[in-house]
């Protein structure tokens, strides 16, 4: 299921994770050629994803909330 990506944060071994508008965490790692995701590595591409949609693995599962 897509959801929105309404923000991001760092986790503890500071690999980047969206924060998405289910109520779910993703992380949304740049690690070619198993994932390419350039827009990670900086701010401004950060910025850009702002509203954009991802598959939420875990709205799939039906797994609960990582936040309130």
């Amino acid at each position: 299921m897509d959801q929105v990506i309404i923000g991001f944060q760092l986790d503890n071994e500071r690999h980047w994770i969206a924060r998405l508008a289910c109520g779910h965490y993703q992380h949304v790692r740049h690690q070619p050629p198993w994932q390419n995701r350039p827009w990670v590595t900086s701010y401004q591409g950060r910025a850009s994803m702002l509203g954009k949609e991802l598959t939420c693995v875990k709205c799939l599962e039906n797994a609960p909330r990582d936040w309130n």
